[in-house]
């Protein structure tokens, strides 16, 4: 079932754990994930990043999305994950997309405040929930960018301000993890982590969780994140099965990739601790 993530994220935060937000990129990715989710009897943050638009158009990804969730038995939101672009977003939302992100933490915060603040007004008028991003996570060797970018963490002062002025539905927060390829295990700031979970009301999520280790990520799930974003593990965990067992035809690669792509997110509901949800 397609629904908001407003109730799904109380629950979380009731009941100690996060949910996986995991980015699709075509028909199979998105099905891998929905199906996966439904055979294991949890809920699912089904996200497409607008960066990936080269790749399916926004159009495609919300018949895909819908289409998906609608059908599945599960709780699933459609999620626009780092919407840059005005009209990319509000598309979203009459594309029907129950859930998009405005990521504009590479600006001022009060360019950040005043464009979320407008995207809010706007989403709330659509019964569409608002993630926004304060700090910058930036980029290991980042799949949306060639350059490399440093995370800027996220000041408790800051989030108070921003989740006051613009009204937001949720908050993403820079603890330090990072998008894309890390080189090395990150250091997560725990104490950073409590002291904004302590000062806002809103649910909070992570960005950047491939490759920030399981004993990280455990902790942030049972610590007060909602949502854990993964994208670049299931395009490694796909060309590994390929690679080891060596298709003979493009049928047998593509059920290769999605087998390697359905073992990862298995193993992010139990690191994440994601129990069963009844809507």
């Amino acid at each position: 079932m397609l629904v908001s993530s407003k109730e799904l994220y109380k629950i979380a935060e009731e009941k100690n754990f996060a949910i996986p937000a995991t980015n699709f990129i075509d028909l199979d990715s998105a099905r891998t994930y929905v199906e996966t989710a439904e055979k294991l009897k949890k809920p699912l943050i089904l996200a497409f990043a607008e960066s990936h638009m080269g790749l399916i158009s926004l159009e495609e990804a919300a018949l895909i999305g819908k289409y998906l969730a609608e059908k599945s038995k599960m709780p699933v939101v459609l999620h626009l994950d780092h919407g840059e672009t005005e009209k990319v977003i509000k598309k979203a939302i009459e594309l029907g997309f129950s859930s998009v992100m405005i990521d504009a933490s590479r600006d001022s915060i009060e360019e950040n405040i005043r464009k979320t603040k407008s995207i809010v007004e706007y989403a709330h008028s659509k019964n569409v929930v608002v993630e926004a991003e304060i700090g910058h996570v930036g980029s290991g060797v980042n799949y949306e960018t060639p350059e490399e970018t440093d995370s800027i963490y996220t000041e408790v002062e800051d989030a108070i301000r921003f989740v006051e002025e613009t009204n937001v539905d949720s908050l993403a927060v820079s603890i330090g993890t990072a998008h894309g390829f890390y080189k090395g295990t990150p250091k997560i700031n725990f104490e950073r982590l409590a002291e904004i979970h302590e000062a806002v009301s809103v649910p909070l999520v992570l960005h950047g969780g491939s490759s920030s280790g399981d004993e990280n990520l455990e902790k942030c799930a049972t610590s007060g994140i909602s949502k854990i974003n993964i994208f670049t593990d299931f395009l490694t965990a796909a060309i590994q099965k390929i690679n080891a067992e060596k298709p003979e035809d493009y049928i047998q690669l593509k059920g290769m990739a999605n087998t390697g792509m359905e073992e990862t997110l298995t193993h992010y509901f139990n690191v994440f601790h994601t129990e069963e949800v009844n809507n």
